[in-house]
C-alpha cells in the first residue's frame, strides 16, 4: 500500500479492495485502546449535531469550543447549512425516521436563524 509522505496530494487516488481494507484495518489497529478521551460514536446522529453545531459557532450563537470567543462567519455558515441540505438530498430514503425528523428540524432551524442574521 502507498505510504504517501503524510500529504493529501494522493486522496481520491484509486485505491483497490485490498488497499482499502488494509487502510480500515490498520486505522481501527490504531484507534481501538487510544489513550485518548473517548469521542461519541459516529452515526448519521452524531455527524448531523456535530455540523449543526459547527453552523451555531459560525452564526456566532454560540462559543468557539476551541478558544470560547464568539465570532460569526456567514459564508461557513451557509456552507454548512448547504452541506448539510446536500446531506438531506443525498439520503432520501436512506434514514430512519428520526434521523430523518432530526435533519428536517435542525435543516429548518438552522436557515432560519441565518436569513434571521443577514
Amino acid at each position: 500500500m502507498n505510504q504517501g509522505n503524510g500529504t493529501t496530494g494522493d486522496l481520491g487516488t484509486h485505491r483497490s479492495p485490498e488497499e482499502r481494507r488494509e487502510a480500515a484495518e490498520k486505522y481501527t489497529e490504531k484507534v481501538t485502546g487510544s489513550p485518548h478521551e473517548p469521542m461519541p460514536k459516529v452515526d448519521m446522529s452524531t455527524f448531523i449535531m456535530s455540523l449543526s453545531s459547527s453552523v451555531l459557532v459560525y452564526l456566532g450563537e454560540v462559543p468557539d469550543p476551541e478558544n470560547g470567543e464568539t465570532s460569526s462567519n456567514l459564508d461557513m455558515a451557509r456552507h454548512t447549512i448547504d452541506l448539510l441540505g446536500m446531506l438531506e438530498e443525498k439520503t432520501k430514503g436512506n434514514l430512519t425516521p428520526d434521523e430523518e425528523e432530526m435533519l428536517n428540524n435542525i435543516l429548518f432551524e438552522l436557515r432560519m436563524k441565518y436569513v434571521q442574521k443577514c
